[in-house]
């Protein structure tokens, strides 16, 4: 079975499988001690951080290991603002980071502080110029991934490290989607990754913090990884984390240009065989194995059902696969469709006729899915003359609401108005986004009983 959501998480790589059973039998004694077990242990452990401390182009003193890429982030996020407490207490970032990013945020507003969220282009990046007026005074710290988990959207980080360091402001980049392809460019301060990312262990994340950068760890001390990450260290896993990213590195030239042209196929075909889909993300300045598209009139939940059950592991962004009625907040900061989104990750070593396959499935897929909803052809009905109508789509999820509106557009005149009253969070999104595909006007959003109301003025 094709596993295309290496996104999530790759594969285990056959390195760090080799490595964590070989450090099983000789890291498993505590590195801090001098007897011979522990002085081998801590041999396996500096062997670990300075292969890993190579890959991401630090001193090894400036890297620690610890239990989770998330765990990183927050440490790194809350260490660099407390480090910096005289300057001020203000976090900028951008609308796209990892909820990990956006979850630390939150919790340093809770405590008193603020934060900026930079928008982003409709390609899911952020403009250098942009991000810059972000940049305050009191501005302690600055956070901006390497590229996007979802979308695959390569970040500026070179250009926005530049401004940050003319503005005196650390700037901490996620790189846990693209660490796995190569180093990031740029005068970054801290970095943070995470090893199941690119084939490694679950369990093991990276944070480099630069020499300079002021940095205070929160939290009780520890003796272990510089005070920065408390706990034991799980030795077999790190060893293993650090000999897959080395691997991996060394596959990535040629697997990136193989994988990028796949990925370009994916991109080309879906949107010919698939009516109605849209497929997000900068089409150039992107990660070779990631892609994203979304689908009109489907479900996503049950698209992703539909694609597992023919053999296909891939992920989504639709408020239809998650229990709330939230649509990514990626796809939302993007102000692109969400419905029926579908993310493809293809993991080193794809098939290329794992790939036809899919594009061979997908359409059927697709149609079988909107024939289930009741969706509407591609072709919009004929004009009828008919006063303004009113949708009532209150109570029922995406994409329920777009279809009930693509099946009436027909019954009113050109100039005339359909109004669409709905309490699903996505409609925010995909409506908007359904008149850009259709070429008619979004007139804007009112204020309902229940919900709101959105209203779409038929232009042909």
């Amino acid at each position: 079975m094709p596993y295309f959501d290496t996104a999530s998480a790759a594969p285990l790589h056959p390195v760090a499988r080799q490595a964590l059973l070989a450090a099983l039998d000789e890291g498993w004694a505590d590195p801090a001690r001098l007897y011979r077990e522990g002085r081998r242990a801590r041999l396996l452990l500096d062997a670990a951080r300075e292969a890993a401390a190579d890959a991401v182009g630090c001193r090894p003193d400036e890297l620690v290991f610890t239990s989770s890429g998330t765990t990183a982030v927050h440490a790194g996020i809350a260490g660099a603002l407390s480090g910096r407490r005289r300057v001020g207490r203000h976090l900028a970032l951008s609308a796209v980071e990892h909820s990990s990013v956006l979850h630390s945020a939150a919790a340093h507003e809770a405590a008193g502080g603020s934060f900026t969220e930079v928008p982003v282009e409709r390609s899911g990046a952020v403009d250098p110029a942009a991000y810059a007026g972000a940049l305050r005074a009191d501005t302690a710290l600055a956070c901006l991934q390497s590229a996007n988990h979802e979308v695959g959207t390569e970040q500026p980080v070179a250009e926005v490290a530049a401004l940050c360091a003319e503005a005196g402001v650390p700037l901490l980049v996620d790189a846990a989607q693209s660490l796995g392809w190569g180093p990031v460019a740029g005068r970054w301060s801290l970095l943070t990754a995470s090893a199941h990312k690119w084939g490694g262990p679950a369990g093991v994340g990276l944070l480099a913090v630069r020499k300079g950068v002021r940095f205070a760890p929160q939290g009780p001390a520890g003796e272990r990884e510089s005070g920065r990450a408390p706990g034991f260290e799980n030795l077999p896993a790190i060893v293993a984390a650090a000999a897959s990213l080395r691997a991996v590195r060394d596959e990535a030239a040629a697997e990136a240009v193989r994988l990028r042209a796949l990925v370009g196929r994916i991109r080309s075909v879906v949107a010919e065989r698939v009516g109605d889909v849209e497929v997000v993300g900068d089409p150039e300045r992107r990660l070779p194995h990631l892609v994203t598209f979304s689908c009109l009139y489907v479900d996503g939940e049950t698209l992703l059902h539909e694609l597992d059950r023919h053999g296909f592991s891939v992920s989504s962004g639709s408020s239809c696969t998650s229990s709330t009625l939230e649509p990514s907040h990626v796809l939302k900061a993007m102000g692109v469709l969400s419905e029926g989104n579908v993310r493809v990750s293809l993991p080193m070593g794809t098939a290329e006729a794992d790939v036809d396959r899919f594009l061979d499935v997908l359409p059927g897929v697709v149609a079988e899915v909107r024939e289930r909803l009741g969706a509407p052809g591609s072709a919009p009905p004929s004009p009828a003359p008919a006063a303004s109508l009113v949708v009532d789509a209150l109570g029922r999820r995406c994409p329920i609401p777009v279809i009930e509106l693509a099946k009436v557009i027909g019954e009113v005149p050109v100039g005339a108005t359909v109004t669409v009253l709905a309490d699903d969070e996505a409609a925010r999104l995909d409506i908007p986004a359904w008149c850009e595909m259709r070429e008619q006007e979004y007139v804007g959003e009112e204020p309902a009983d229940r919900g709101s109301a959105y209203v779409v003025r038929r232009l042909s």
